[in-house]
This record gives structure tokens, C-alpha cells and sequence, in this order.
């Protein structure tokens, strides 16, 4: 794709990009009473116009119809989480029986591995990549230790090689491989939250398989983001949170997959509670878990309703875009962001584009290693209006999001960043 970094280009761009119009369905914030320039979609996606029309609807149920809205609701309560399903489906490449909308994805995450996590004496280890997200980490290591094992010879870390900074398949598969017959589980990130690295979780997971071990993963940041074929590619279970490129909120009703094949393992331990059990049975009140087929059966509480009806109005859009157009824009979008910042920084002196360069190993996230005055130059960019996203020690995630960024966003950026350098 031949880009120039012009102005007339990007908007050119824009004018030929058919998902343009879906920019107008959220809303933009504002720096210094201008629209901003909002590049931080990886780590909270702006607000649909209309999530407060629907989250405003059960308000109006709940206070006509009081409890008689589990069953009388427009959109009845007791059977909220199965609406969400169809469109989350399709965006990770599942059937409606494995996927949910429930609690927050580190709830979700203890809950799964409370399930696919079952240690022996001969295999009993996790196989994880180091620097994974914080709360991974937490949950990886208080879960080694509530079976009594202990995490530094029950953890391996996957580490890039020295002086890189994502990590290489082959090298992920070798480990695989040599520490297979002591494997219990497998947990990667679809997409590296700091590097922005997506992994082949087709390939992980059939290595991980051909072991003996079970596969899962954390799609906090590939979610919405990136092509997902969880079913087809066998993927065990997977975790995500909703209020990055899904767009459902701050601390919003996080989601779940189990593949099929687990539907019916009543015999795998779980976290059980009464909105897991046989909804025919579930108001019963008696002992004896009966679990749902799927991943229904995970289920613990009922669904928090207002943030489930923010989730669905993102879903909606979701719905009428399609992940392949979305996809096709930001391979574009990131691109470009790619192009410009190079054009910016055309020696590498002052950034490192620390994100793959295939467009294949990489969602729409961009993180720029920044090898002097890092901070000084986000600074820069906060003042210039531009919303993006800060990690220490010296990286600057930028995030061109297909839904509602544009090319001229894009192309804004670049301008001010190489003022900024």
C-alpha cells in the first residue's frame, strides 16, 4: 500500500472508507474544548451515543415494573445473558453455547483455571509469557499455590531473546515442547498488552494439545481487535474484558468461552453457583449442582443488567460492521500510523516501533519504544490534544481504533508527534 503524508491523502482516505459513518455513533472527548484526537481504544474504548438510551430503558423497566421485570421487561432480566451471545459468537469465532457475558475477566480467569487447572504429581506445570498483564500474573500465582505447589518450579515464563522485545513462535512452541510432558496449562495472551505482539493461537494450542496439556487465553487486548477462530482452533477456554475495543464501559461485564467439546464435563471441578445450574430447576433451592450444557454451566450470579445493556449497545454496532471490514481498516489505519511515524523519526534516534512490522503478528495497536525524553514527548502530545496511553518504564501506546478513528486522526498524530520528537 503506497501512503503519503499529506493531509489531502488522509482525507481522501477517509472519504473512500466505507465504515466512516460509524465514527458518528460515539462520542469523541474533547482537550481544551476541541474534539480530541482519541488514539487510547486498547485501554478504554469511547461511549456509543446510544448506551444511554439502553441503559436508560431498564431504568424505566425496573422502576414500572419493579421485580416483575425478570420475566416483563422489554428485554426480560432472566434471560439477559443469552442476547449478547449471537454477536460475541461471531466476533471470537465460537458458537452461541460457548461464549457468556459474566462477572470481571480476573473473576473469570480464577474460575477457568479453577476448571482446566487440575495439577498432577507428573504434570503440574503453567506455561505463561513473562511480563503478561499484572492481574495474570496474580491469579497464575495464587492458583499454583492453592494447590500447594510451589510457583518457582511450578511457573515457566516464556522470555524474548536478549535485546528483543516480542517473543518468537518457534521459541514458544520449543518450550512448549521440551517442558510438555510436565504441563498442565498453557495460558498466553491473544495480543500483548506492552508490545502490542499478537500470538498464533492456532499453533500454540495444537502444540499445547499434541503435550497433553489444556490451552487457554487471555484476549483482553485481541478482543474486537483481531481475527478470532477459538472454536476451529480448539482453544480450551478463554478469557476478556469488554471496556477496551468492545467498547461496553469502565469496569464493564467482562466475557467467557468454553469450547463444545467441554460442554457436557460435569465431572471437571468448578466455582459452582445458581446461575450456572438447570434454569428449568434454578429456583428450586435444593443441593446438588446440575450445570448447564456450555458454558452457561460457569455461570455464578445473575447478570449485572446496566452494564450488560451496555455491553449489547456496543454489540449492536458490532453486528452491523462486521469484524472482516473492521479488520481490513485497521490493517490500513496501522499501517499508515506505521508509515508516519517512521517519516517522523526516519534514523530511529529517538523511537522504537517495538510491535511486529506484519501486519498478521499485530492488532491496531502500536507500542513506540521511546529512547530519550519519553515522557517529555507524551506530555507533548496531551497538551496537543491527542489521548493515548503511557506505560513505564518508556513506552507510548497508540491505538488508531476502525470503529471511530480516522485517517486524518492518524495523520494529526504524525504531525504533532514529529513536532513533539
Amino acid at each position: 500500500m503506497k501512503f503519503e503524508n499529506t493531509l489531502a491523502y488522509a482525507k481522501k482516505a477517509d472519504r473512500l472508507d466505507p465504515l466512516r459513518a460509524y465514527r458518528n455513533r460515539f462520542i469523541i472527548p474533547k482537550v481544551n474544548s476541541k474534539q480530541a484526537i482519541y488514539l487510547m481504544g486498547n485501554s478504554l474504548g469511547l461511549q456509543p451515543k446510544t448506551t444511554k438510551k439502553w441503559i436508560t430503558e431498564e431504568l424505566e423497566d425496573w422502576a414500572a415494573l419493579g421485580g416483575n421485570g425478570h420475566e416483563h421487561a422489554r428485554r426480560p432480566w432472566l434471560t439477559y445473558h443469552k442476547l449478547a451471545k449471537k454477536t460475541l459468537a461471531a466476533i471470537v469465532g465460537a458458537k452461541p453455547t460457548e461464549v457468556i457475558a459474566m462477572n470481571q475477566l480476573t473473576v473469570n480467569l480464577h474460575m477457568l483455571m479453577a476448571s482446566f487447572y487440575t495439577p498432577s504429581q507428573e504434570r503440574y506445570k503453567i506455561i505463561t509469557e513473562a511480563g503478561a498483564f499484572s492481574s495474570d500474573l496474580y491469579a497464575v500465582e495464587s492458583q499454583i499455590r492453592l494447590h500447594g505447589l510451589n510457583p518457582d518450579t511450578a511457573w515457566i515464563e516464556l522470555k524474548p531473546r536478549e535485546n528483543e522485545f516480542t517473543l518468537r513462535t518457534e521459541d514458544i512452541l520449543k518450550t512448549i515442547e521440551e517442558h510438555g510432558h510436565e504441563t498442565a496449562l498453557i495460558l498466553i495472551g491473544g495480543v500483548q498488552y506492552y508490545t502490542g505482539q499478537r500470538f498464533d493461537i492456532k499453533a500454540i494450542t495444537a502444540a499445547g494439545h499434541k503435550a497433553g496439556a489444556m490451552v487457554g487465553f487471555d484476549l483482553a487486548h485481541a478482543v474486537g481487535n483481531v481475527p478470532l477462530n477459538l472454536n476451529k482452533d480448539q482453544v480450551d477456554f478463554a478469557v476478556w474484558c469488554t471496556y477496551k475495543y468492545l467498547n461496553s464501559g469502565p469496569g464493564a461485564i467482562a466475557g467467557a468461552f468454553v469450547h463444545e467439546k467441554h460442554a457436557n464435563a460435569t465431572e471437571r471441578p468448578r466455582m459452582a453457583g445458581w446461575w450456572g445450574h438447570n434454569e428449568k430447576e434454578r429456583f428450586q433451592m435444593r443441593k446438588g449442582f446440575n450445570p448447564m450444557p456450555g458454558v452457561d454451566g460457569w455461570q455464578v450470579s445473575n447478570v449485572p443488567i446496566f452494564q450488560a445493556a451496555a455491553h449489547l449497545a456496543s454489540l449492536e454496532i458490532f453486528q452491523e460492521a462486521g469484524m472482516k471490514a473492521l479488520r481490513k481498516k485497521s490493517v490500513e489505519l496501522t499501517g499508515y500510523l506505521e508509515y508516519l511515524i517512521k517519516e517522523a523519526d526516519p534514523k530511529g534516534e529517538s523511537v522504537s516501533i517495538i510491535t511486529p512490522h506484519d501486519p498478521e503478528a499485530r492488532g491496531c495497536q502500536l507500542s513506540l519504544y521511546m529512547k530519550q525524553n519519553g515522557r517529555k514527548v507524551f506530555t507533548k502530545l496531551s497538551k496537543a490534544g491527542i489521548i493515548a496511553d503511557w506505560r513505564e518504564p518508556n513506552v507510548i501506546r497508540i491505538a488508531p481504533t476502525p470503529l471511530y478513528n480516522t485517517f486524518e486522526d492518524v495523520w494529526q498524530f504524525g504531525a504533532i508527534f514529529k513536532k513533539a520528537l
